[in-house]
């Protein structure tokens, strides 16, 4: 009984582990370091990954869209330069993080993805003006 009981917690602590593991070429940042990176870093690449017609609705100043749900979002972000930053982000940061690994598969060496996405980005800017 006592070996199916460690058998079991080990078992568990292996699946939790490994739950949710980025890469490491990915950060999740909060608004204020999302900023402040795309601030300070020479014709930044922002990416929206929204559909169009969110993108249309209002997005980040400079960001080009590239839809994570249509079906040349790995094309168009081969034409990226995968040496310099990428800063990603959607509406909350559950398809950012998602195209964030994909960019990280692709070969992307330092990609930033925005903690809460553009809802957050939203919210926290509009208090700061």
């Amino acid at each position: 009984m006592k070996f199916k009981s460690l058998f079991a917690i080990s078992l568990l602590f292996i699946l939790f582990s490994c739950h949710a593991q980025t890469s490491q070429n990915i950060q999740t940042v909060e608004v204020a370091a999302f900023a402040k990176e795309i601030k300070t870093t020479q014709k930044p690449q922002i990416i929206d990954v929204r559909t169009p017609e969110e993108f249309t609705e209002g997005h980040i100043d400079t960001a080009q869209n590239i839809n994570w749900l249509g079906d040349q979002f790995t094309q168009n972000a081969e034409k990226l330069n995968k040496d310099k930053p990428v800063y990603v982000y959607c509406r909350s940061g559950k398809r950012s993080l998602k195209a964030s690994e994909k960019l990280a598969e692709l070969g992307f060496k330092e990609i930033y993805n925005l903690d809460g996405g553009y809802l957050k980005w939203k919210a926290e800017t509009k208090t700061a003006q």
